[in-house]
């Protein structure tokens, strides 16, 4: 199975593109495209182009799609809502199912807590796809995360099962990992977002910052 997942938005939108090979998760190809400029439509324009040379190249055969929970700001909301609007477009001309997962999901699926930080995020999604370095910027490491997320839920639950909904996240079988708490071991020796202690063997991961990624 080969998913393309994609933390939406206008400035910076970040796209990973994941394949389940028997028990592993190999990364096929990941980055964030960047556009600027006073004029939307051109960025949107511009958007939609770059992403079609992604699917031309890596022929996903799923799409996952960060959705955006809430956000104060209105003018991120709304570049984000834009942003959607052209992967869903892309989607459909492609004939790709849509799967939408909130931040707190991919979150869950990935880390195993529902409010970890970007940084943690960054942390496993380096351990879990035996990455050299985290990803950056952080909207790569999201869009990594969002089809780590989409996996999870598909391995678990099975075919149609890519809505955000069913079956926790947590467990790692559907990554060809142990459990979580296997993950957070693997990244707490790096990860200076992860405290554990006497009473807390699974780690205490921090407040995340309101709303999902940069945008």
């Amino acid at each position: 199975m080969r998913v393309l997942g994609v933390d939406p938005g206008l400035g910076r939108c970040g796209w990973a593109v994941l394949e389940r090979r028997g028990g592993r998760v190999v990364a096929a190809g990941y980055g964030t495209i960047h556009t600027d400029g006073e004029q939307v439509a051109p960025r949107l324009a511009a958007l939609a182009a770059r992403l079609r040379e992604v699917l031309a190249v890596h022929r996903p055969q799923a799409l996952a799609l960060e959705r955006l929970f809430f956000n104060a700001n209105v003018r991120t909301a709304m570049t984000v809502g834009q942003a959607s609007g052209v992967v869903l477009l892309l989607a459909a001309e492609h004939g790709l199912e849509v799967s939408t997962y909130t931040p707190p999901q991919v979150k869950q699926a990935v880390t195993g807590s529902g409010s970890a930080p970007k940084e943690q995020v960054g942390y496993m999604v380096k351990a879990l796809l035996g990455l050299a370095a985290v990803p950056t910027p952080p909207d790569t490491a999201d869009a990594l995360a969002v089809a780590l997320c989409h996996l999870n839920h598909a391995g678990l639950a099975g075919p149609g099962a890519g809505n955000g909904a069913g079956a926790g996240a947590a467990a790692g079988s559907a990554l060809g990992a142990a459990s979580t708490a296997d993950w957070l071991a693997r990244a707490a020796p790096t990860s200076p977002g992860l405290r554990r202690g006497p009473g807390n063997p699974g780690g205490t991961i921090g407040t995340p910052p309101a709303g999902g990624a940069g945008r």
